[in-house]
């Protein structure tokens, strides 16, 4: 049973013995001039300690060494994952070539291959991922050095690896004890209570970093613990087993994922520092640190709590769940993606190497992502329904009935989508014409589906009521993808957090929201919206886009110091010239500028 009273000791041991270590490894530090100066391509601003890896790693030997019942593969893992402490600490030390810290890391992870073999058999400590053992090995090599790479690149803000880190272990135990190993557990819980330790330290503002003697050893505990999960428990279906390790640890996995190919789309090096990780995209968009990095910790929980849900469920429901929170992490990234966080004249001089060109080009085919989205969504709109209305699909014994319908709704229905028009809008500026369009498809996609299988099967064992539940369901998909995209920008506001000159838009009307669409979109404009003025006291307090509306008529003035206004815009052409006036007199009185927009047609015909 967990939770004994020596195992919450024991972990109540990894918390205090952190909280001490680390600010004295932090203070030795500092006397030894071992700091991280700033540097263009990184994210801290301060002269900051390094090897606080350091605090980790001792923590969690002398904890493990005292209160954690020993297993042969409990000391290989903890015997390796020392090697790779090693290799990062003379990194850190002695600054060594990439080529050299890759061979370390293959050296660990053959000589944890080799403990497994020697102490449980051979293919003992590696992912069951197939039925042929050498190619489980090799698997298991590039998962342990992918893993170790990953958490050494996330390592790039403020608490973000070592908080990842921290949640990744959470679930590995709570996995250990669903599976019955509390040996296991009792181990990742001292390992999360020793991360806890040092967050506490190394959150923002941070005093100390983890250095790579920390990210190379907590990245590889990470990853051989895993296989202790993937060796030792008793899934009931394969997918738990492929699945649980890849989605504790999916942050790392996707971030790491996510900036190679971007890199490589930019033409830069996979291994050139920079500020385009995930983390560093949410900061641009607006959001504080913080709350990147908080962000990120709610992704990395929900991985997590999906990787216990499917070891769980039915492998038709854990089939289904994953490809959901694949979908969402795909519009993210894809959205994230649009992000500027490189040099233009580096990204175009990139884009002349022919390799380059290609991929840029490969990526700009947005159609291809949408035909590939929609297919995900018309299976998961058509599992959803028999989900709700029935049970698991497998439960029912409808398997073979759903998989043998699923390629006539693809075939039926992305005809429909495509006939109907759904590939002709632009995803960022959608409209209720176009969800028009989106009922239009998925209604005749639905009814010509219905057609297609009366004269292929007659209809037979079908369910009316889940067609039209289908129906409803894929139309919420398929219009919430489409407006994904304004949906992330109201979670992640760029407008309150916009530098550039702070301005007032006078007018609360279809030109002020134009006016206000077309600052948002256009950061070249440098300005930063801060609210909204008009004469119609019925407007007064409403909001538009998270922007408040205020009383223009004699309270502009007030307006402009409280909200430290540089810059009023008016935006609505029906002011009389008489009021324009007015404002402008205020303005001025208060030292703010004014300018007038104005959308102009010209006539080139003539020229």
């Amino acid at each position: 049973m967990f939770f004994t009273t020596e195992q919450v000791l024991a972990v109540a041991a990894a918390l205090a013995l952190a909280l001490v270590l680390t600010p004295l490894v932090r203070a030795y530090a500092r006397r030894r001039k071992m700091v991280a100066q700033p540097k263009p391509d990184r994210w801290h601003r301060a002269p900051t300690a390094m090897l606080g890896g350091l605090a980790v790693f001792l923590t969690v030997v002398t904890v493990y060494a005292a209160f954690v019942p020993h297993t042969p593969q409990g000391l290989a893992v903890m015997a390796v994952s020392s090697f790779l402490f090693l290799v990062g600490l003379i990194d850190d030390l002695l600054h060594i070539k990439p080529y050299q810290k890759l061979i370390g890391q293959m050296m660990g992870a053959a000589l944890l291959i080799f403990f497994g073999a020697a102490t449980v058999g051979v293919g003992g400590l590696t992912l069951p991922w197939t039925s042929s053992v050498p190619v489980n090995m090799a698997i298991t090599i590039f998962w342990l050095i992918g893993i170790t790479n990953a958490v050494n690149l996330l390592d790039n803000m403020d608490g973000l690896a070592a908080g990842i880190a921290a949640i990744a272990s959470a679930f590995l135990a709570a996995n250990f004890v669903g599976n019955g190993q509390a040996i296991e557990a009792l181990m990742l819980a001292v390992f999360a209570a020793a991360l806890a330790g040092f967050l506490v330290y190394n959150s923002n503002p941070a005093t100390i970093f983890m250095g790579d003697c920390g990210s190379m050893f907590i990245g590889f505990f990470l990853a051989s613990t895993s296989l202790l999960a993937a060796s030792g428990g008793r899934s009931r279906s394969f997918l738990p087993v492929l699945a649980v390790p890849v989605l504790t640890l999916f942050i790392p996995i996707f971030d790491t994922t996510f900036v190679t190919l971007i890199r490589k789309l930019s033409g830069r090096g996979v291994s050139q520092g920079g500020r385009d990780h995930t983390s560093h995209r949410l900061v641009a968009l607006g959001m504080s640190e913080r709350k990147a990095v908080w962000m990120l910790y709610a992704f990395a929980a929900l991985s997590g709590l999906l990787a216990l849900f499917v070891r769980e469920v039915e492998l038709d429901v854990s089939l289904a769940a994953v490809l959901g929170f694949t979908v969402v992490l795909t519009l993210v990234g894809v959205y994230l993606a649009g992000v500027k966080v490189y040099d233009e004249e580096e990204v175009r001089a990139a884009r002349d190497k022919p390799l380059v060109a290609f991929l840029v080009d490969l990526s700009y085919k947005r159609r291809v992502f949408e035909v590939f989205l929609d297919v995900a969504l018309i299976i998961l709109s058509f599992y959803a329904s028999y989900l709700l209305l029935y049970g698991p699909v497998n439960e029912i014994g409808a398997t073979e009935l759903f998989l043998r319908t699923v390629p006539v709704l693809v075939f039926v229905k992305m005809g429909a989508f495509l006939v109907a028009g759904v590939y002709r809008g632009i995803w960022r500026y959608v409209s209720l014409d176009n969800l028009l369009v989106y009922a239009k498809a998925v209604v005749a996609g639905s009814v010509a589906s219905v057609l297609a299988l009366l004269f292929a099967f007659r209809f037979q064992d079908y369910s009316r009521a889940v067609f039209i539940l289908d129906a409803i369901i894929l139309f919420m998909l398929l219009a919430g993808s489409r407006v994904a995209f304004r949906m992330l920008r109201k979670v992640m506001p760029m407008g309150s957090s916009r530098t550039g000159r702070r301005v007032l838009i006078y007018g609360a009307g279809d030109a002020g929201e134009l006016l206000l669409r077309e600052i948002l979109n256009n950061p070249d404009l440098n300005y930063a919206p801060v609210g909204f003025a008009d004469d119609d006291r019925h407007k007064t307090g409403k909001v538009i886009h998270g922007l408040r509306v205020f009383g223009g008529n004699g309270q502009l003035r007030g307006i402009c110091e409280t909200l430290h206004v540089e810059e009023v815009l008016i935006s609505s052409l029906k002011l009389s010239e008489d009021r324009v006036r007015d404002i402008v007199r205020t303005c001025v009185s208060a030292r703010v500028s004014v300018k007038r927009m104005r959308i102009q047609i010209d006539d080139l015909s003539g020229e």
